[in-house]
């Protein structure tokens, strides 16, 4: 008989995967603690393979027509001047910047048409229910009382907190990062064209790029566990801080609208992988088995991929309702390679940068200007970017 899938969590990869399994007629049922998905400020940059990903689910045309910004250049500022500029349409294509809320609600509509697929939302995962030494379904809030909801096979695609790893003997995690980062937005400048900003001064780091809905998006680079201390302070502060980091048109502007500033976060980073994604009905994919560092715009993009993998293994064995947990291992044997090398690319130059001793950021101070001028930071930043546009791996959808 077929299998039965409940999926916790509608982020990136529950979405995707849970439509990739509705279109070949698998049983799903999505479960998503939200009752919509415009919530505080997620990853939003979509790289080269997390769009041929969307691509190869069939979904390019849906895609294209949501909110999204492209952009075409990295502009790199050491203390408050610019350094160099990585043009990355000559080496792959630009990265997108696209609504999330908007993407997610794409892949529910698309999957919404299939009658094999269900989305219940507001639904909180509280437990996970056994047979004896198999996981056999979920127990959560819904609608205001408690539900149960039976499965072959609980996917947990629920992000970095994941109650489904929590719940399940697989909660190991290692790695500590050294790094969070404080996201809020401010009106996008007329100056600002379709161009990335990265900002490095004394110990201060900072991205700013234009959002899918209008604004600027910052991100201030903190050391992990000084939030405390950054919060005592009022926003006008923090903000004054900031300024005296970034370059002086960017400073003024800040300035100008410091009143407008919205939605900040702080987004706890975490970097990591488990070894074993699986056990007797229990599957962990995306950020639940692998939580990415916010380095290189990952977090979307690797989810996609994992989620084109995961259909190519499942979809066979849940149609025929076996070999599933052969098919859980296999996806995470495949996946594992790629995840290992792009977040050892994730956590290298934050660790020089905070950890690093004087000496050590003193010569990062200085090599950086005259790599340069000599045009080798722009070589080293197209082989670093091509890594991250690309995948490090060939991930192609057969089902």
């Amino acid at each position: 008989m077929p299998a039965s899938v409940a999926i916790v969590g509608a982020g990136p990869a529950g979405a995707a995967l849970g439509y990739l399994l509705a279109r070949r007629g698998i049983d799903v049922h999505v479960l998503e603690r939200q009752t919509d998905f415009d919530r505080e400020f997620r990853g939003e940059g979509l790289m080269p393979s997390g769009i041929d990903a969307i691509r190869q689910m069939g979904l390019g045309d849906a895609f294209d027509a949501l909110p999204q910004v492209t952009v075409r250049r990295l502009r790199l500022f050491q203390e408050r001047r610019q350094i160099f500029e990585l043009d990355f349409e000559a080496i792959v294509s630009g990265p997108r910047f696209v609504s999330q809320p908007a993407l997610l609600e794409m892949f529910a509509k698309e999957a919404s048409q299939f009658g094999s697929y269900r989305l219940d939302r507001g639904f909180t995962v509280r437990d996970l229910v056994r047979d004896g030494d198999r996981v056999v379904g979920v127990r959560g809030d819904h609608q205001g009382g408690s539900s149960l909801v039976r499965a072959d096979l609980v996917i947990g695609a629920d992000g970095r907190a994941s109650i489904v790893r929590k719940r399940s003997s697989l909660d190991r995690m290692r790695n500590e990062p050294v790094f969070d980062v404080v996201w809020f937005q401010v009106p996008l400048p007329d100056f600002w064209d379709d161009h990335v900003r990265f900002f490095l001064d004394r110990g201060h780091f900072a991205i700013a790029f234009p959002s899918p809905h209008g604004g600027l998006q910052f991100g201030w680079i903190i050391q992990k566990g000084s939030f405390g201390e950054l919060r005592k302070r009022s926003i006008e502060e923090w903000v004054e801080a900031l300024r005296s980091h970034v370059p002086e048109d960017l400073a003024d502007h800040l300035g100008r609208c410091g009143d407008d500033l919205r939605r900040p976060f702080l987004l706890d980073v975490q970097c990591d992988h488990l070894v074993e994604w699986s056990e007797p009905g229990v599957f962990l994919f995306g950020d639940a088995a692998h939580p990415m560092s916010p380095v290189g715009g990952q977090g979307i993009n690797i989810a996609l991929r994992d989620s084109l993998v995961a259909a190519n293994h499942l979809v066979p064995a849940l149609t025929q309702g076996e070999g599933i947990e052969h098919a859980c291992r296999a996806i995470c044997n495949e996946r594992l390679p790629e995840i290992r090398t792009i977040q050892d690319l994730q956590q290298r130059a934050p660790r020089v940068l905070f950890l690093g001793s004087p000496a050590v950021r003193a010569v990062v101070r200085h090599v950086l200007p005259l790599a340069a001028r000599t045009g080798l930071a722009q070589l080293v930043g197209g082989f670093l970017f091509r890594r991250f546009a690309e995948g490090t791996t060939d991930v192609r959808l057969r089902v």
